[in-house]
Protein backbone atom coordinates (compact mmCIF):
# COMPACT_ATOMS: atom_id res chain seq x y z
CA UNK A 1 0.00 0.00 0.00
CA UNK A 2 1.73 3.47 -0.77
CA UNK A 3 1.53 6.53 0.77
CA UNK A 4 -1.16 9.01 0.69
CA UNK A 5 -0.01 12.26 -0.32
CA UNK A 6 3.60 11.59 -1.27
CA UNK A 7 4.27 13.99 -4.11
CA UNK A 8 3.65 16.46 -0.47
CA UNK A 9 6.77 14.28 0.99
CA UNK A 10 8.64 14.57 -2.05
CA UNK A 11 9.20 18.28 -1.98
CA UNK A 12 11.15 17.62 1.38
CA UNK A 13 14.87 17.08 1.40
CA UNK A 14 16.38 17.19 4.68
CA UNK A 15 15.85 13.69 6.78
CA UNK A 16 14.06 15.10 9.57
CA UNK A 17 11.26 17.27 8.03
CA UNK A 18 10.78 14.05 6.03
CA UNK A 19 10.26 12.26 8.58
CA UNK A 20 7.55 15.08 10.32
CA UNK A 21 6.12 14.86 7.30
CA UNK A 22 5.36 11.18 6.73
CA UNK A 23 3.99 11.24 10.32
CA UNK A 24 1.45 13.56 9.08
CA UNK A 25 0.05 11.04 6.14
CA UNK A 26 0.55 7.82 7.27
CA UNK A 27 -2.47 6.15 8.08
CA UNK A 28 -2.70 4.16 11.34
CA UNK A 29 -2.15 0.18 11.24
CA UNK A 30 -5.38 -0.43 13.29
CA UNK A 31 -8.95 0.78 14.52
CA UNK A 32 -9.37 0.21 18.14
CA UNK A 33 -12.65 1.66 20.17
CA UNK A 34 -10.88 4.90 20.55
CA UNK A 35 -10.91 8.66 18.98
CA UNK A 36 -8.32 8.92 16.01
CA UNK A 37 -5.13 10.69 16.00
CA UNK A 38 -4.97 14.56 15.85
CA UNK A 39 -6.78 15.03 12.12
CA UNK A 40 -4.74 17.50 9.85
CA UNK A 41 -7.66 19.85 9.99
CA UNK A 42 -7.74 20.06 13.87
CA UNK A 43 -3.69 20.55 13.43
CA UNK A 44 -4.37 23.81 11.32
CA UNK A 45 -2.85 21.59 8.38
CA UNK A 46 -5.63 20.21 6.51
CA UNK A 47 -4.82 22.65 2.70
CA UNK A 48 -2.36 21.32 1.16
CA UNK A 49 -0.79 24.32 0.20
CA UNK A 50 -0.59 24.92 3.77
CA UNK A 51 0.91 22.21 4.48
CA UNK A 52 3.81 22.16 2.31
CA UNK A 53 4.47 26.19 2.82
CA UNK A 54 4.73 24.78 6.78
CA UNK A 55 7.07 21.76 5.32
CA UNK A 56 9.14 24.39 3.39
CA UNK A 57 9.52 27.05 5.82
CA UNK A 58 11.13 24.03 8.29
CA UNK A 59 13.19 22.89 5.44
CA UNK A 60 14.53 26.46 4.92
CA UNK A 61 15.21 26.82 8.95
CA UNK A 62 14.98 23.08 9.99
CA UNK A 63 17.69 24.20 13.36
CA UNK A 64 14.95 24.29 15.55
CA UNK A 65 13.91 20.68 14.80
CA UNK A 66 17.46 19.49 14.71
CA UNK A 67 18.18 20.73 18.15
CA UNK A 68 14.64 18.99 19.47
CA UNK A 69 15.54 15.28 17.68
CA UNK A 70 19.09 14.61 17.98
CA UNK A 71 18.57 13.64 21.63
CA UNK A 72 16.05 10.77 20.14
CA UNK A 73 18.22 9.63 17.00
CA UNK A 74 20.46 7.11 18.51
CA UNK A 75 17.42 5.82 20.99
CA UNK A 76 14.64 4.14 20.80
CA UNK A 77 12.71 4.42 17.84
CA UNK A 78 9.41 4.78 19.82
CA UNK A 79 11.30 8.01 21.61
CA UNK A 80 11.85 8.99 18.27
CA UNK A 81 8.55 9.09 17.18
CA UNK A 82 7.26 10.80 20.25
CA UNK A 83 9.35 13.61 19.93
CA UNK A 84 8.33 14.33 16.00
CA UNK A 85 4.99 14.63 17.87
CA UNK A 86 5.72 16.51 20.39
CA UNK A 87 7.27 19.30 18.16
CA UNK A 88 4.58 18.63 15.73
CA UNK A 89 1.80 19.36 18.21
CA UNK A 90 3.39 22.56 19.68
CA UNK A 91 4.64 24.14 16.31
CA UNK A 92 1.37 23.10 14.00
CA UNK A 93 -0.74 26.18 13.51
CA UNK A 94 -3.94 24.48 15.02
CA UNK A 95 -2.30 23.21 18.46
CA UNK A 96 -0.13 23.93 20.95
CA UNK A 97 1.88 21.38 23.50
CA UNK A 98 0.53 21.36 27.17
CA UNK A 99 3.08 18.64 28.53
CA UNK A 100 4.78 15.06 27.12
CA UNK A 101 5.51 11.95 29.62
CA UNK A 102 3.72 12.79 32.11
CA UNK A 103 4.02 10.36 34.98
CA UNK A 104 1.00 9.23 37.11
CA UNK A 105 1.73 8.58 40.70
CA UNK A 106 -0.33 6.24 43.28
CA UNK A 107 1.61 7.19 46.42
CA UNK A 108 5.14 5.63 45.59
CA UNK A 109 3.79 3.55 43.06
CA UNK A 110 4.01 4.61 39.49
CA UNK A 111 0.92 3.40 37.49
CA UNK A 112 2.50 5.03 34.32
CA UNK A 113 3.28 7.83 32.11
CA UNK A 114 0.50 9.66 29.52
CA UNK A 115 2.69 10.41 26.05
CA UNK A 116 1.14 13.80 25.22
CA UNK A 117 -1.24 16.32 26.36
CA UNK A 118 -2.14 19.13 24.29
CA UNK A 119 -5.37 21.33 23.32
CA UNK A 120 -6.75 23.00 20.01
CA UNK A 121 -5.67 27.05 20.04
CA UNK A 122 -9.16 27.64 19.28
CA UNK A 123 -10.77 25.01 21.84
CA UNK A 124 -8.68 25.22 25.71
CA UNK A 125 -10.08 21.98 26.32
CA UNK A 126 -7.03 18.96 26.64
CA UNK A 127 -6.51 16.42 24.63
CA UNK A 128 -4.16 13.19 25.78
CA UNK A 129 -2.59 11.37 23.10
CA UNK A 130 -0.87 7.96 23.31
CA UNK A 131 1.02 7.61 20.11
CA UNK A 132 3.30 4.47 19.02
CA UNK A 133 4.65 3.37 15.81
CA UNK A 134 5.03 -0.56 14.99
CA UNK A 135 6.43 -2.66 12.08
CA UNK A 136 5.05 -6.05 12.54
CA UNK A 137 5.91 -9.50 10.25
CA UNK A 138 2.77 -11.60 10.19
CA UNK A 139 2.94 -15.61 10.78
CA UNK A 140 1.46 -17.87 8.33
CA UNK A 141 1.77 -20.55 11.19
CA UNK A 142 1.47 -19.11 14.75
CA UNK A 143 -0.99 -18.98 17.76
CA UNK A 144 -4.46 -18.19 17.19
CA UNK A 145 -6.71 -17.73 13.90
CA UNK A 146 -5.14 -16.61 10.86
CA UNK A 147 -6.20 -12.72 11.27
CA UNK A 148 -5.21 -12.85 14.99
CA UNK A 149 -2.95 -10.10 15.81
CA UNK A 150 -0.90 -12.11 17.95
CA UNK A 151 0.71 -14.05 14.64
CA UNK A 152 2.16 -10.19 13.87
CA UNK A 153 5.41 -9.86 16.10
CA UNK A 154 7.59 -7.50 15.94
CA UNK A 155 11.29 -7.76 13.59
CA UNK A 156 12.87 -9.10 17.31
CA UNK A 157 10.43 -11.22 18.44
CA UNK A 158 9.84 -9.72 21.78
CA UNK A 159 6.39 -8.06 20.98
CA UNK A 160 2.81 -8.74 18.88
CA UNK A 161 0.51 -6.78 17.82
CA UNK A 162 -1.83 -8.55 19.85
CA UNK A 163 0.16 -7.44 23.30
CA UNK A 164 0.56 -3.40 21.97
CA UNK A 165 -3.21 -3.40 21.46
CA UNK A 166 -3.90 -4.72 24.80
CA UNK A 167 -1.75 -2.87 26.39
CA UNK A 168 -2.94 0.62 24.66
CA UNK A 169 -7.06 -0.64 25.26
CA UNK A 170 -6.70 -1.56 28.40
CA UNK A 171 -4.12 0.45 30.32
CA UNK A 172 -2.32 3.30 28.74
CA UNK A 173 -5.61 5.33 26.67
CA UNK A 174 -8.06 4.76 30.11
CA UNK A 175 -5.17 6.12 32.19
CA UNK A 176 -5.63 9.60 32.14
CA UNK A 177 -9.58 9.14 33.49
CA UNK A 178 -7.84 7.61 36.91
CA UNK A 179 -8.01 10.12 39.79
CA UNK A 180 -4.63 10.32 40.28
CA UNK A 181 -4.28 11.24 36.74
CA UNK A 182 -7.15 14.10 37.21
CA UNK A 183 -5.01 15.33 40.20
CA UNK A 184 -1.96 15.42 38.31
CA UNK A 185 -3.59 17.15 34.99
CA UNK A 186 -5.35 19.60 37.56
CA UNK A 187 -2.47 20.40 38.98
CA UNK A 188 -0.65 20.91 35.19
CA UNK A 189 -3.77 22.56 33.82
CA UNK A 190 -4.33 25.16 36.45
CA UNK A 191 -2.41 28.11 34.97
CA UNK A 192 -3.91 27.89 31.82
CA UNK A 193 -7.24 27.12 32.95
CA UNK A 194 -9.87 30.37 34.44
CA UNK A 195 -9.80 30.07 38.31
CA UNK A 196 -13.64 31.29 38.97
CA UNK A 197 -15.63 28.68 40.56
CA UNK A 198 -18.64 28.60 38.16
CA UNK A 199 -15.91 27.66 35.25
CA UNK A 200 -16.72 24.44 34.09
CA UNK A 201 -13.70 21.67 34.82
CA UNK A 202 -11.79 20.41 31.54
CA UNK A 203 -12.58 17.65 29.69
CA UNK A 204 -11.09 15.43 28.46
CA UNK A 205 -10.38 13.79 24.94
CA UNK A 206 -8.77 10.88 24.17
CA UNK A 207 -6.73 9.56 21.38
CA UNK A 208 -4.89 7.51 19.92
CA UNK A 209 -2.07 7.63 16.65
CA UNK A 210 -0.79 4.54 15.72
CA UNK A 211 1.37 4.42 12.59
CA UNK A 212 3.16 1.78 11.03
CA UNK A 213 3.77 -0.92 8.50
CA UNK A 214 2.59 -4.46 8.40
CA UNK A 215 4.90 -7.17 6.49
CA UNK A 216 3.33 -9.87 4.95
CA UNK A 217 5.30 -13.02 4.38
CA UNK A 218 6.48 -13.52 0.58
CA UNK A 219 6.01 -17.05 0.69
CA UNK A 220 2.58 -17.60 2.11
CA UNK A 221 -0.69 -16.11 1.62
CA UNK A 222 -1.54 -14.71 4.77
CA UNK A 223 -5.05 -12.00 5.50
CA UNK A 224 -4.76 -9.10 7.64
CA UNK A 225 -5.23 -9.23 11.10
CA UNK A 226 -8.35 -8.35 13.09
CA UNK A 227 -9.29 -3.91 12.76
CA UNK A 228 -6.13 -3.52 10.53
CA UNK A 229 -7.12 -0.50 8.72
CA UNK A 230 -8.12 -0.72 4.88
CA UNK A 231 -5.49 1.81 3.94
CA UNK A 232 -2.34 0.97 6.34
CA UNK A 233 0.89 0.55 5.05
CA UNK A 234 2.24 -2.88 3.82
CA UNK A 235 5.50 -4.58 2.70
CA UNK A 236 6.90 -8.38 2.55
CA UNK A 237 9.43 -10.15 4.93
CA UNK A 238 11.35 -13.17 3.55
CA UNK A 239 14.25 -15.70 4.70
CA UNK A 240 17.68 -14.69 3.58
CA UNK A 241 17.56 -17.93 1.83
CA UNK A 242 14.84 -16.80 -0.52
CA UNK A 243 16.55 -13.29 -1.20
CA UNK A 244 17.76 -14.44 -4.71
CA UNK A 245 14.41 -15.74 -6.36
CA UNK A 246 12.53 -12.26 -4.87
CA UNK A 247 15.45 -10.53 -6.67
CA UNK A 248 14.98 -12.40 -9.77
CA UNK A 249 11.52 -11.47 -9.98
CA UNK A 250 11.97 -7.60 -9.60
CA UNK A 251 12.41 -5.64 -12.69
CA UNK A 252 15.85 -4.48 -14.50
CA UNK A 253 17.35 -1.49 -12.74
CA UNK A 254 15.16 -1.81 -9.40
CA UNK A 255 17.27 0.04 -6.79
CA UNK A 256 16.96 0.55 -3.12
CA UNK A 257 18.26 1.55 0.25
CA UNK A 258 19.01 -0.79 3.84
CA UNK A 259 16.81 1.23 5.78
CA UNK A 260 18.49 2.50 9.53
CA UNK A 261 16.74 2.94 12.62
CA UNK A 262 15.01 5.29 13.22
CA UNK A 263 14.87 6.12 10.11
CA UNK A 264 12.24 3.59 9.16
CA UNK A 265 9.65 5.91 8.62
CA UNK A 266 9.94 8.21 5.21
CA UNK A 267 11.44 6.63 2.72
CA UNK A 268 14.28 8.28 1.49
CA UNK A 269 14.65 10.01 -1.84
CA UNK A 270 15.47 7.99 -5.11
CA UNK A 271 18.34 9.96 -5.76
CA UNK A 272 20.16 8.38 -2.80
CA UNK A 273 19.56 4.82 -3.84
CA UNK A 274 22.24 2.06 -4.68
CA UNK A 275 21.20 -0.99 -6.99
CA UNK A 276 20.24 -3.87 -6.18
CA UNK A 277 23.62 -6.20 -6.60
CA UNK A 278 24.88 -3.74 -3.73
CA UNK A 279 22.57 -4.21 -1.20
CA UNK A 280 22.84 -7.95 -2.11
CA UNK A 281 26.25 -7.97 -1.37
CA UNK A 282 25.92 -6.37 1.93
CA UNK A 283 23.09 -8.98 2.97
CA UNK A 284 25.48 -11.82 2.08
CA UNK A 285 28.21 -10.66 4.51
CA UNK A 286 25.42 -9.32 7.19
CA UNK A 287 23.93 -12.74 7.22
CA UNK A 288 27.13 -14.65 7.39
CA UNK A 289 28.10 -12.54 10.79
CA UNK A 290 24.66 -11.17 12.23
CA UNK A 291 20.98 -12.64 12.55
CA UNK A 292 19.41 -9.42 13.36
CA UNK A 293 16.96 -8.93 10.81
CA UNK A 294 17.25 -6.03 7.66
CA UNK A 295 14.70 -3.59 6.79
CA UNK A 296 15.19 -2.28 2.84
CA UNK A 297 13.35 -0.09 0.67
CA UNK A 298 12.92 -1.18 -3.25
CA UNK A 299 12.37 1.11 -5.85
CA UNK A 300 11.57 1.04 -10.03
CA UNK A 301 9.63 3.11 -12.05
CA UNK A 302 7.16 0.07 -12.67
CA UNK A 303 6.30 -0.76 -9.19
CA UNK A 304 7.24 1.88 -7.01
CA UNK A 305 8.03 1.57 -3.51
CA UNK A 306 8.42 -1.96 -2.04
CA UNK A 307 9.33 -2.12 1.56
CA UNK A 308 10.87 -5.68 2.27
CA UNK A 309 12.42 -7.22 5.35
CA UNK A 310 14.84 -10.16 5.09
CA UNK A 311 14.95 -12.17 8.17
CA UNK A 312 17.62 -15.05 9.38
CA UNK A 313 16.56 -18.50 8.07
CA UNK A 314 15.75 -19.35 11.58
CA UNK A 315 13.93 -16.39 12.55
CA UNK A 316 12.03 -16.19 14.22
CA UNK A 317 13.90 -17.25 17.17
CA UNK A 318 11.22 -16.69 19.53
CA UNK A 319 7.11 -15.96 19.75
CA UNK A 320 5.62 -13.76 22.28
CA UNK A 321 2.41 -15.62 23.71
CA UNK A 322 -1.15 -13.63 23.05
CA UNK A 323 -2.24 -11.64 26.17
CA UNK A 324 -4.23 -12.91 28.35
CA UNK A 325 -8.40 -12.19 27.80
Amino acid sequence: MTLAGSGLLEHCHHPLVRDLAWILLAPDLIEIPCSGRPSRGELGLEDDDRLAAWLNALEAAPGALEAHLTPALKGRMGLYHERLWQFLLDEALGTRLLGHNLRIHQGKRTLGELDLLYCRRDDPNPVHLEVAIKFYLGLPQGPGAPNSQARWIGPGGADSLAAKREHLHRHQLRLASSPEARETLMQLLSPHWPAERDCPAPTMAVRLAIPGVLFYPWHAPMPAPREATLGHLSGHWLYARDWYRMRDGLPRGTSGAWLHKPHWLALPRRETLLGVRDLEARLAQHFTELAFPVQLALWHIDMGWRRVFVVADDWPRQIPLPPRP
